[in-house]
């Protein structure tokens, strides 16, 4: 099928760009309740997938909590606390940023673009967003006496372990294994499957290595992406909400009750994502307006209703002025 329009671009009162896609909420017991598109067409969840890698290192001895497993969990802008954090969990292996087999990168955050070349820096590996990931696997690796030199390769006893955890959390088999942007395997699943995982990683019990991953990235979500991106900022606004973005147009997310979803954009783009997830978020029933009896707002979930209203629509910009919006068209949801 051809997947719908999730957004649309409109500028001047003309919708000048369409970004199709496909997208699934689950219901808390982990059954479809909304849907745009076909979510079972299998996908690369690309950094979607971190917090599934996160868990299998867990599984085969990685000793890691709170920021740390944030870390390990997520794709951090490049800040220097988070530079340490990678530092840290190397070091408590008895390695250094040369035992990394990420590519060099410059930070994700322009400010510390900015900051790392007025310094006379350059791309390096431990800057890089998925350096937490690649400490960590190395970290296990250790961990469970296993060669560390090869860990990126398929069939390595960490990435064998890996795919397994991914297939048990998705509810799938594995549709086909591809190389990540960072060089490790990439594992792909039906966008239904990765909202699947998600609802799993938040109704495990406490302690599983499922709930310390979900519970470390809710506590510290600015180590999980940064202090000024767009998953933190949900994170903050939606109290018990875990986000996850990847790139090529991919978010994935679940609610401390289980209620989960994923958003995977066609065309990969990226500014389409927020605003589909936070529709996505709102037809689950996290609703921007409550009022009572008497018409009083409320906010029964304690959600920030300004953060969601500002997420839910990237302006359009014209001659310094807004003269248009991306923004996810209306009605956009059908319940099954």
């Amino acid at each position: 099928m051809i997947n719908p329009v999730l957004v649309e671009v409109e500028r001047s009162g003309f919708v000048e760009s369409r970004h199709r896609g496909a997208a699934v909420g689950l219901a808390a017991d982990g059954t479809v309740a909304v849907r745009a598109g076909d979510p079972e067409v299998p996908i690369f969840p690309r950094s979607a997938n971190k917090p599934l890698q996160a868990v299998a290192m867990l599984r085969c001895g990685l000793d890691l909590d709170g920021e740390l497993l944030a870390l390990a969990a997520g794709s951090h802008s490049g800040e220097d606390f988070h530079v340490e954090g990678v530092e840290k969990i190397l070091a408590g292996a008895g390695l250094g940023a040369a035992d990394l087999r990420c590519p060099e990168s410059w930070p994700l955050d322009p400010a510390k673009q900015q900051d790392v070349a007025r310094a006379g820096g350059g791309a390096s590996r431990v800057r890089m967003n998925c350096s937490g990931k690649h400490a960590a696997m190395l970290a296990a690796c250790v961990a469970a006496d296993w060669p560390t030199d090869t860990y990126l390769d398929p069939g390595h006893p960490l990435q064998v372990a890996v795919r397994e955890t991914v297939e048990k959390l998705a509810g799938e088999p594995v549709a086909a294994v591809g190389v990540d942007g960072c060089g490790a395997p990439l594992f792909a699943l039906s966008t239904t499957g990765v909202a699947r995982a998600y609802n799993a990683l938040v109704l495990a019990g406490p302690g599983t290595p499922e709930r310390r991953v979900a519970d470390a990235m809710r506590t510290h979500p600015q180590w999980t992406s940064g202090t000024r991106r767009e998953e933190r900022r949900l994170m903050d606004a939606v109290p018990g909400l875990l986000v996850k973005c990847g790139a090529e147009g991919v978010d994935a997310f679940a609610l401390a009750d289980g209620r989960a979803g994923a958003v995977k954009i066609d065309d990969g783009a990226m500014r389409a994502r927020t605003p589909v997830t936070v529709a996505l978020l709102r037809a689950l029933g996290v609703q921007k307006d409550h009022a009572d009896a008497e018409g009083a707002r409320t906010d029964p979930e304690g959600v920030d209703e300004a953060v969601l209203d500002e997420l839910a629509v990237v302006p359009v910009r014209g001659g310094g002025a807004v003269v248009g919006s991306i923004r996810p068209p209306s009605g956009l949801f059908t319940g099954i």
